[in-house]
Parts: structure tokens; sequence; C-alpha cells
């Protein structure tokens, strides 16, 4: 990625929510407690993840769950919308399958 420490959306202020740590593309990463994955993600990079065809940034379509823009793969290799699923402490994500034995669009 170009700029990591470039997010796409900033928060105003936080007041009583928990911080989560996450790991995204290798790249430790913060949350709070009842982020989607979608906001966690775009609080701390500048996108969600390179298009297949076209090479292009990302960051998710609809953001209620109907397009198919936002998916992100846990450790297993198995698919999460990011935008409807609640960030868990812990939780170790990737732009693309970590099945496929590529770069992920988040390498420095």
């Amino acid at each position: 990625m170009d700029n990591v420490d470039t997010a796409i959306i900033h928060r105003v202020q936080e007041l009583n929510r928990l911080s989560i740590s996450f790991t995204f593309d290798d790249h430790p990463a913060t949350g709070f407690e009842g982020d989607s994955i979608l906001v966690a993600i775009l609080n701390q990079f500048p996108y969600l993840r390179k298009n297949e065809f076209s090479h292009q940034p990302h960051s998710g379509f609809c953001l209620m769950g109907a397009c198919q823009d936002c998916w992100v793969w846990n450790e297993n290799g198995e698919r999460i919308r990011s935008c409807s699923t609640p960030l868990q402490s812990g939780m170790t994500l990737y732009s693309q399958s970590p099945l496929f034995k590529g770069v992920t669009d988040h390498d420095s």
C-alpha cells in the first residue's frame, strides 16, 4: 500500500467504548467495541482492498450487506462481509484470501 497511515474516515470523538486490537494484512490495528470490520479498517487504512479486475482501490459500496464489494478474509480463508460483521478482539483479517500465496494489498 502506498500510505498505510492515510485513513479514509476519521473519528470525531469516542466515549465509553473499549478499544479492540486486530490485524489487517499483517498490520496491527485497533477499532472500538461495536465497530463493523469495515469501519475499523477504514479508520486506519485508505481503502479496504483492490478490485480483482481493475486493481483500483475499493472501500465498500452499499455499506449494508447487499453488494459484493466489502469482502475480507479471516486467517482460515473464510470470506466475511466487513460492512455487516462486528469487529472482535484478536481478529486476523486479510484483503485477499490467505490461501492465495500472493502479496496482500496493504504490504509495505
